[in-house]
């Protein structure tokens, strides 16, 4: 456990005790907005909303936080918001309430993202971004197996009772809350007179940064622009034949192998170079949704499952340590606020393609275009020439 400081630690408990808490709602999420009225189209309407000022507010308050010199404030009051939005979403079933609510948890990732990944890149030098962000990646995606896990021994127990997991859901996101004042400032960063940060000055970033940068976040959008919610993945296994509660299981599974290999594949990383393991994990991804348009096997879908876990291990936390070490340090919430912004955008419209492929060409047809843009997403990768990574 070398590198791994007492920030690295809090940090990653943080994360883990905030996607316990919001894992354990993802399950029951659509199930629950439809017991109390909301259409499919009011819920995907939320979901659009929710996701959008989550990604706009994470270039902001990236930019702010880099602006300011401060980081642990943004990062306490960002997971703070995430914590109350739990019980706030069981409190009053008013639509308007409801938006209001789920709109503060995803804000509150929006405060919180660009500061405490630029913590994560400061603890780390060079040669151990892969290796700290992995490990991070790895503990906050336990949460994704603990949360769903014990929504489905709680809803055992006590079917339909959903409304009292929101309730529940706060004591991980409050045990976050208080895990994050073991937090200190580190030394003030070398920053310029603090000046007003408007909402969309993140936005002149991208004239501002290198040319590196600018290569590097193109491919990984461009990758984002065809990598559609996992909920296509979901449905192809549950058209496969698999039960709800199997399809749960592979979730689960899923984010099992994803936590399990993060920390090593981080390690192996940053001794290959981390370009090297994105692209793997891409070359990964495409192959697991050639399957996926080829494939109907329950075994197959299952193993292809697993790699998926390894693809998102091979690539969630490598892209950031490597956009960390291409970016000054002063600089390392703006830069990664301003891709995960983009980021945001860009799956959206990832999903609505998706949608759109699969409703006129049917499932098949969604996964292997999906698969063929990503073989080129990695030939683009392979004409970057990069010393460090």
């Amino acid at each position: 456990m070398k590198h791994l400081t007492k920030t690295v630690w809090v940090l990653s408990l943080v994360s883990l005790f905030t996607d316990t808490a919001s894992e354990m709602l993802y399950p029951i999420m659509p199930i629950y907005l439809k017991t109390i009225g909301f259409s499919i189209v009011l819920i995907g309407i939320l979901e659009g909303i929710a996701e959008a000022t989550a990604g706009l507010s994470k270039g902001y308050f990236g930019k702010f936080s880099d602006n300011s010199g401060k980081r642990v404030p943004f990062v306490q009051i960002g997971y703070a918001f995430s914590a109350i939005s739990k019980p706030m979403m069981a409190l009053f079933v008013y639509p308007l309430w409801i938006f209001f609510a789920r709109t503060i948890d995803r804000f509150g990732k929006g405060i919180r993202t660009g500061a405490r990944d630029a913590i994560l890149s400061d603890e780390a030098t060079p040669e151990t971004k892969g290796k700290i962000f992995g490990f991070h990646r790895a503990m906050d995606t336990f949460g994704a197996v603990l949360g769903p896990l014990f929504a489905l021994i709680y809803l055992y127990f006590h079917p339909k009772d959903y409304k009292n997991l929101f309730y529940i859901a706060f004591i991980p996101g409050l045990l976050a809350v208080l895990s994050s004042f073991y937090l200190k400032e580190s030394k003030k960063l070398n920053t310029p007179a603090i000046k007003k940060t408007s909402f969309f000055s993140f936005l002149n970033y991208w004239k501002e940064s290198s040319s590196m940068y600018r290569k590097v976040i193109i491919g990984l959008l461009g990758f984002t622009l065809f990598n559609s919610s996992d909920v296509f993945l979901l449905l192809k296994a549950k058209q496969a034949g698999l039960s709800d509660s199997m399809v749960i299981g592979v979730y689960i599974f899923y984010n099992l192998i994803y936590a399990l290999f993060s920390f090593p594949i981080g390690i192996i990383a940053d001794k290959i170079g981390l370009k090297k393991m994105f692209t793997f994990g891409l070359l990964i991804f495409a192959i697991v949704y050639l399957g996926m348009g080829l494939s109907s096997d329950l075994y197959i879908i299952t193993g292809l499952f697993f790699l998926y876990g390894i693809y998102a291990a091979s690539t969630e936390g490598i892209s950031k340590a490597w956009i960390s070490n291409i970016t000054k340090k002063e600089e390392t919430a703006t830069a990664i606020g301003t891709y995960s912004a983009f980021q945001s955008i860009f799956t959206m419209l990832a999903s609505s393609l998706a949608g759109l492929i699969w409703y006129n060409f049917g499932a098949g047809a969604t996964f292997l275009i999906t698969s063929f843009m990503t073989i080129l997403v990695i030939l683009y990768f392979y004409t970057i020439k990069q010393k460090t990574t």
